[in-house]
């Protein structure tokens, strides 16, 4: 009687194994490749404080804002971060208001500056406001809102500045922030921040 032998790797055995071998692989790659969306323009939103500058929408006048924290740093748009203390958005009036949302370009109205202060430092601050430039050649209301955000959201200061011309620098809030992270001592008393012309 003739007696197969089984041979010791069998083709169909093998194709298989190769295959499931070759799908694992693409599978390993596939995931490599994969990749989340960017998350472009996102602001981390930790602060404790945010001070929110606006004045009117699709005014071409450039307003700025300058903070001088207890230190005597001042923050502004060519030096926006000091310690805790961050210009987050600096608004240049019409200049750069065009976002793009699906491919679609439009034109963001609001004029509006951003400081965050990401921490409970104890000591005086001054916010200053400048007319850098006009292209209206008229005075600018502007509105100034300071709000304390932990442990819940409170508006602590809100009040409004009006610059005649371009080159006005005006102090537009002076406060204290105490060791338990209380605001107190608001007052307007002048300081001169700005060393620009």
């Amino acid at each position: 009687m003739y007696t197969r032998r089984r041979s010791e790797s069998d083709p169909f055995t093998d194709l298989l194994f190769n295959a499931l071998l070759g799908f694992t692989f693409l599978f390993l790659v596939a995931i490599m490749f994969m990749n989340p969306d960017a998350k472009s323009g996102i602001i981390d939103p930790k602060a404790e404080y945010i001070l929110t500058v606006t004045w009117e929408d699709n005014s071409p006048d450039d307003i700025d804002t300058w903070v001088e924290d207890p230190d005597g740093k001042i923050i502004w748009f060519r030096s926006p971060e000091a310690d805790l203390l961050h210009l987050d958005r600096d608004d240049r009036g019409r200049l750069n208001d065009t976002i793009t949302v699906n491919g679609e370009e439009i034109e963001n109205p609001l004029n509006q500056e951003v400081v965050t202060l990401r921490g409970v430092v104890q000591g005086e601050y001054i916010v200053n406001l400048h007319y850098y430039a006009s292209e209206t050649q008229k005075a600018v209301e502007v509105n100034i809102r300071l709000v304390k955000v932990n442990p819940k959201l409170e508006v602590v200061y809100y009040g409004t500045v009006m610059l005649e011309q371009s080159g006005d620098e005006k102090t537009a809030l002076r406060f204290r922030i105490t060791s338990d992270g209380e605001v107190s001592n608001i007052n307007f008393l002048p300081k001169k921040l700005v060393s620009i012309g």
